[in-house]
C-alpha cells in the first residue's frame, strides 16, 4: 500500500503481482478480479473517504490498524490484510518452507504438515467471515491465529506471516459453500519463500 503526500491523504491500492489467471485451476480469473478489483479496491476507496479530518490523516496504514476502532479500522485492516494474502500467493510457489522458518515451524508444530492441519482446523471452524494468520509472538514463537471480520494480529503486538482469507468472496465464485476444498486447493499456491522473507525480517 502506497499513501500519496498530498493535503489529504490518499491510499492507493496495489495491482496484483501476477497476471488474473496466473493461479488457475486452484484461483480462476473471475475470482481474482472480483477479489481484486472490487472487494480489495473498495476497502481501499472507503478508507480513503473515512480517513479525511480524522488525527489518522497523513499517518502510516498500520498506525491506523493498530489505534482505530469501527468503520476506519475494518477498511484499514481490510485493505492492509488483502495486500497482504495477495502477495503471499505465486504462480510458481516454493511450496515448503526451508532454513531457519522450517526449523521453527518443526518447533514449535512439529512438522510442516502439522502446521497445515492446525491452520486447516482454524479456517474450516472459524464462524462467519474472517481471516486465519500465522504469526510470530512477541516471544519468537510461531502460533496460528483465527480473527473474525477484518482482525489482524498486529493489534496484539504479533508479527504477521501468513494470512488465508476465509470470506467467502475469497472462495464461492469456484468453490460455493466448500470453504475446505478452497483451503486444501490454497496451499498449492502459497509461496514459503515470500513467507520466509517476512519471518527473517526484523
Amino acid at each position: 500500500m502506497t499513501t500519496a503526500t498530498t493535503a489529504a491523504t490518499e491510499f492507493r491500492p496495489k495491482e496484483l503481482p501476477y497476471a488474473y489467471d496466473a493461479l488457475e485451476p486452484q484461483l480462476s480469473e473471475e475470482t481474482l478480479r472480483y477479489h481484486h478489483d472490487k472487494h480489495y479496491k473498495g476497502y481501499v476507496a472507503k478508507l480513503n473517504e473515512l480517513v479525511v479530518d480524522t488525527p489518522f490523516a497523513q499517518r502510516p496504514l498500520e498506525e491506523i490498524i493498530v489505534s482505530a476502532d469501527g468503520p476506519l479500522f475494518n477498511n484499514a485492516a481490510q485493505a492492509w490484510n488483502h495486500e497482504f494474502y495477495f502477495a503471499a500467493l505465486s504462480p510458481a510457489p516454493s511450496n515448503r518452507p526451508e532454513g531457519r522458518l522450517a526449523e521453527a515451524i518443526d518447533r514449535d508444530f512439529g512438522s510442516f504438515d502439522q502446521l497445515k492441519a492446525q491452520m486447516d482446523k482454524a479456517c474450516a471452524s472459524l464462524f462467519g467471515s474472517g481471516w486465519v494468520w500465522l504469526v510470530e509472538d512477541k516471544s519468537g514463537k510461531l502460533a496460528v491465529m483465527s480473527e473474525q471480520n477484518a482482525g489482524n494480529p498486529l493489534r496484539y503486538g504479533m508479527k504477521p506471516l501468513l494470512a488465508i482469507d476465509v470470506w467467502e468472496h475469497a472462495y464461492y465464485i469456484d468453490y460455493r459453500n466448500r470453504r475446505a476444498d478452497s483451503i486444501a486447493a490454497l496451499w498449492d499456491r502459497i509461496d514459503w519463500k515470500t513467507v520466509a522473507k517476512r519471518y527473517e525480517k526484523r
